[in-house]
Order: C-alpha cells, then sequence, then structure tokens
C-alpha cells in the first residue's frame, strides 16, 4: 500500500512539472514572437506605401520606375523652358563659357515634354551613373560619345531620333539648336527596346521628417543670388524665399524662371550650392569638372543658409557636417555647381530681403 502512495505522489509531481514546463516554454514562444515582429505588423505601419529616393515624399503606389535625367537648354534664347518644375532634382553646372545648362533628373513625376534639350558633357553622365539613371541628350562632341560607349552608359541619344515624333520633336516656334524636346511618353519605351531597366530601386537620398525642420539652424537668407557672370557676360541666378510656402522661386537673369505652356513658377525646398575645380580642356570651352573630391558648399532651406561641405558618395552629392550626412527637407533640390575661382564666397551673396 506504502508503494502505491509513494508511487502515485512520484506520479502527481512529475506531472506538475511537465505542466509548469510547459506554460514556462509558451511564455517563452510568445516572447519570442514580440521580438520578432516585422515593420509591417507594428501598429500604424502601411504596406503599401513608399518614398521617392529623390525627394523624401511618401506615395501609395510603387517608386520603382527608373530615374531618368535630361539634358536640358539654358541659353537665353531657350527660356522659357519646359519640364523643370516636374523634376526632382536640377543640377546647374557651366558648359561653355559662362552659360550655364541643366541636367533635369526625373523620377516622382514625368512631364510630357522636356527642353530644350542639348549635348552631353562627361561630368553630367557621370553624375547620371551615380544615380543608376537612364541618361538623355542630344548631340555631342565625338569623343564624349566615345565615352558614353566606352564606359557602358545607359543613354538615348536626340541625334539618333531626331524629330521622329515618338521622342524627339523639333517645335517651330524657336530654331535650332534650341528646339528640340523630348517627348516623355516615348522614353521608357525606346529604353526597353535598347534592352535598358525602366524599373529600378534606387537607394534614397538623406531626409528629414516633416517634424524635424522647424529646428532647421543658419542665417536668414531671403534673397540668395548666385552669379556666374564673366566680365563679358552676366548670368545671375536668384532664388527668393516665399515664407508662405517655405520655398524659394528661382530667377535667371531678374526674370522669374516659368513652365513655357503653363506661366507656373519654378521653385525650389533646397538650393546646395557646391564649389569644386573647373578646368577649360579644348577651344571650344568646353570643360572638366570634379564632381568627386568633395568641398565647401552652401545648403539653403527653409530661410535659412547654412556652411556645410559636400561629399560624393556612391556617386551621388550629399551636404555633409562634421562627416556626417546632413539631410534635405523633403521636395525637390537645386544643386547649384561654383569654379573654385572665384569659388561661393565670391559668386554667392546673401541677404534677407
Amino acid at each position: 500500500m506504502r508503494k502505491v502512495i509513494v508511487y502515485l505522489s512520484l506520479f502527481i509531481l512529475l506531472f506538475l512539472a511537465a505542466c509548469s514546463d510547459d506554460q514556462e516554454k509558451g511564455a517563452g514562444d510568445s516572447e519570442s514572437k514580440e521580438n520578432t515582429v516585422t515593420e509591417k505588423e507594428k501598429p500604424g505601419a502601411s504596406d503599401n506605401m513608399n518614398t521617392f529616393p529623390l525627394t523624401g515624399v511618401q506615395t501609395d503606389r510603387p517608386a520603382n520606375n527608373r530615374i531618368v535625367s535630361v539634358m536640358i537648354n539654358n541659353h537665353r534664347k531657350a527660356r522659357p523652358q519646359s519640364g523643370l518644375s516636374k523634376a526632382d532634382i536640377v543640377f546647374e553646372m557651366l558648359a561653355e563659357g559662362r552659360i550655364t545648362r541643366f541636367m533635369a533628373m526625373f523620377q516622382s513625376e514625368m512631364p510630357d515634354v522636356a527642353g530644350p534639350v542639348r549635348s552631353a558633357r562627361e561630368y553630367y553622365f557621370e553624375l547620371a551613373e551615380g544615380y543608376d539613371a537612364i541618361y538623355i541628350y542630344h548631340g555631342a562632341a565625338n569623343f564624349v560619345n566615345d565615352m558614353i560607349q566606352n564606359r557602358g552608359i545607359e543613354h538615348l541619344d536626340g541625334a539618333a531620333y531626331d524629330n521622329n515624333g515618338h521622342l524627339f520633336k523639333r517645335e517651330s516656334f524657336r530654331n535650332a539648336p534650341h528646339n528640340s524636346y523630348l517627348q516623355f511618353d516615348g522614353v521608357y519605351d525606346t529604353a526597353k527596346k535598347k534592352g535598358y531597366n525602366v524599373t529600378q530601386t534606387h537607394d534614397p537620398l538623406p531626409f528629414a521628417a516633416d517634424e524635424g525642420t522647424a529646428g532647421i539652424s543658419g542665417d536668414p537668407a531671403g534673397n540668395v543670388k548666385v552669379d556666374y557672370s564673366s566680365k563679358r557676360l552676366s548670368y545671375v541666378v536668384n532664388y527668393k524665399y516665399d515664407k508662405k510656402n517655405g520655398t524659394y522661386t528661382r530667377y535667371s537673369d531678374g526674370e522669374k524662371s516659368v513652365e513655357l505652356d503653363s506661366g507656373e513658377p519654378i521653385t525650389a525646398d533646397n538650393i546646395f550650392i557646391v564649389e569644386t575645380p573647373h578646368q577649360v580642356i579644348d577651344d571650344a570651352g568646353r570643360r572638366k569638372i570634379d564632381i568627386t573630391s568633395g568641398g565647401d558648399a552652401y545648403l539653403v532651406q527653409k530661410g535659412k543658409i547654412r556652411d556645410v561641405k559636400w561629399e560624393n558618395r556612391d556617386g551621388r552629392i550629399i551636404p555633409v557636417k562634421n562627416g556626417k550626412p546632413v539631410q534635405f527637407v523633403q521636395g525637390n533640390t537645386w544643386i547649384n555647381v561654383i569654379p573654385t575661382e572665384p569659388g561661393i564666397s565670391q559668386s554667392v551673396t546673401v541677404s534677407n530681403d
């Protein structure tokens, strides 16, 4: 009888211990599942939200269409241009003499038409490659075309599609070379025929959340002037701050920059002014521009200007401070590139007008 009671007691103890182990194991499993919850499972996360990589703006559609970069004429006979208001980033750099040229990068929005489109430059297609963009231009010097071919730059050259109506069209209201316009409906279709990818996952630039822009530091900058002039030629850019909208309106040589058809003003959320060495390399005045070494820069946002540095990281020019990236505010960016002679301290004037 005593043996039965002992065995029964041992059975009860083993049963209770097993129950206790199961409870502890279950608690452990629950804790493990909680620690591996994915971002999509967290409250408030959205399954269908994406962010445009060049503007930091969220969208409810996949933001994976490939960036398209277009060379756009800035000769006075080419103004006003078409499509610039839709660009996520615009680089403004010297071409020949003291005349600047744009490379507009489109991804979050695509205009119907962009232009007038002009010829290629090495520093521009190098920048386009750094952003994994399709590079679009109209014509180039033979040695530049050779560079593009030899380096495998994925491109569309208007000289090969001149006035075909599907990709490029010559307009009668302007004279050549200021009348070739890119038809955006034909871009991806033509690119696919050349075997290029038209979807691409692009790494995002550093952007501040909306709530982080209130603390932007710097000196007041109501009017920022960027002077590309020489003794014989005046090319002056002004950015005037609109406090109501928190953006800068662009002016070229005293005239507001607008869209050709709609008259919509060209504005910028970020103005990034960088200084780098320029070198004239031929009798036509073409240049070699250093886009890799880094240097002094100004970053203008929300009515403020501050001294920063610029660096080329993974092919992209970004602002840095003490070696760390400085965030852009959400929206579009104009990047003005200035020669080290005379440099940004001489070429850029800031007032609080």
